[in-house]
């Protein structure tokens, strides 16, 4: 995992203490897949071989997945940002960006590739 699950439950608390919001996992297991699938492979074969690829996948599936009662988008989102800065990168984009990027990740709208080209687009 790029995570640890004692490091996301530590940031998801953080969030809930700083923004709102209901505490705890709906589901363990959907939380574990979701930090689980950015270091998938296929044959000896990253499936997400670049911190974008990472940083997307890991907002889809946090996001889609809804593995805590509250705060799964805010989550989504600090965790891909982490995965860029870990790596050395990091984007550019307005707050209204960032919030569409993540509601069209909400609604479906946006998939795992269509959030690596957000990413990219607005790599600084």
């Amino acid at each position: 995992m790029i995570f640890d699950l004692v490091e996301v439950l530590a940031i998801h608390e953080l969030q809930i203490l700083e923004f709102g919001g209901s505490s705890g996992i709906r589901d363990q297991g959907l939380l574990e897949a979701a930090l689980s699938r950015p270091l998938q492979t296929f044959d000896g074969n990253e499936l997400y071989p670049s911190p974008e690829e990472k940083a997307a996948a890991l907002l889809e599936s946090i996001v889609i997945n809804h593995p805590f009662f509250d705060g799964n988008k805010r989550l989504g989102y600090v965790l891909m940002r982490l995965v860029l800065l870990e790596s050395g990168k990091d984007f550019e984009a307005s707050q209204e960006e960032k919030y569409q990027l993540v509601i069209m990740v909400a609604k479906g709208d946006l998939n795992s590739a269509g959030i690596t080209q957000w990413i990219r687009e607005r790599l600084k």
